[in-house]
């Protein structure tokens, strides 16, 4: 896996590239000289803080004058109004990177914020909350990281780190015995096969195949318990599909071992920033 940094400096780089493309024409059209000033980052709304490090390398990026104070580290709790960054420098290169920086951390701080809300619906249980695949193009490294600060895990990254046999890989195949059987013959001992199935038939033949890791997809709570209890600690098991905040404690009370939301990354309302400028006189 690439290092932390370097993902971080490409991402910048790519996402300051698409905003400002040859210059700020309004900055450069409205302010007569470099003046200096300085900018606090505010939060709006209650939000886990998550993405402070893109938030200061897009600043650093467009201007490494920029002299950046952060009060708060990722995952700490924000109220309204609490100030969790404060920046001096020019005002030009303030204002060319505050809108790719507050993206970025608006995006991550509500896969944060919402990762937690479901991490605190299933408190008692055994079940982990996980991420998906279901990210933003380019953007699937912060998305995966803000599911973590959140307090929830990852799923596999991508289609290389894990074998997750799904619907269509099974229609291909034949069968789900099929399919597993394929999967065991071709890939390393080291590697687990997960493989999805919608119904207690499913269940049965995936069991009997000798499947890692059974994901239900889509089951009630009810039939989710009955699958638990018939795989009997044979495989781990995985619960996705329509899970929502108001679901997802009777999904985990079912006995699953996890618990897989799209929502976490593809639908998390991004939490609200606001970053105010002053100029120094």
């Amino acid at each position: 896996m690439i290092e932390q940094h370097l993902i971080v400096e490409r991402t910048v780089r790519m996402a300051l590239a698409e905003d400002l493309g040859p210059g700020d024409v309004t900055t450069q059209a409205v302010l007569d000289d470099s003046p200096r000033g300085t900018a606090s980052l505010m939060a709006r709304e209650p939000l886990v803080l998550a993405g402070m490090a893109v938030f200061e390398a897009t600043f650093i990026r467009v201007c490494p004058d920029i002299r950046i104070h952060t009060e708060f580290t990722d995952g700490a709790l924000i109220s309204p109004g609490q100030v969790v960054s404060t920046l001096q420098g020019p005002l030009d290169a303030i204002l060319k990177g505050e809108r790719t920086a507050l993206n970025f951390i608006q995006r991550m701080s509500g896969i944060a914020t919402l990762t937690r809300r479901y991490v605190e619906k299933v408190k008692g249980t055994r079940a982990k909350i996980l991420d998906t695949r279901k990210t933003a193009p380019g953007l699937r490294w912060l998305d995966k990281y803000a599911v973590r600060t959140g307090g929830g895990h990852n799923h596999r990254f991508g289609l290389f780190d894990g074998v997750l046999i799904k619907d269509n890989h099974i229609a291909s195949a034949g069968s789900i015995a099929q399919a597993l059987e394929n999967a065991k013959r071709r890939i390393a001992h080291t590697l687990k096969i997960e493989i999805e199935v919608e119904d207690m038939a499913g269940v049965k033949e995936a069991c009997g195949a000798g499947a890692d890791v059974i994901l239900l997809d889509n089951m009630d709570p009810a039939l989710l318990k009955e699958a638990v209890t018939w795989i009997n600690g044979t495989a781990l098991v995985e619960a996705s599909g329509g899970i929502t905040l108001d679901t997802v404690k009777a999904v985990a009370d079912s006995g699953v071992d996890m618990i897989s939301i799209g929502e976490l990354t593809h639908s998390a309302k991004a939490s609200d920033f606001t970053l105010r400028i002053e100029p120094l006189l």
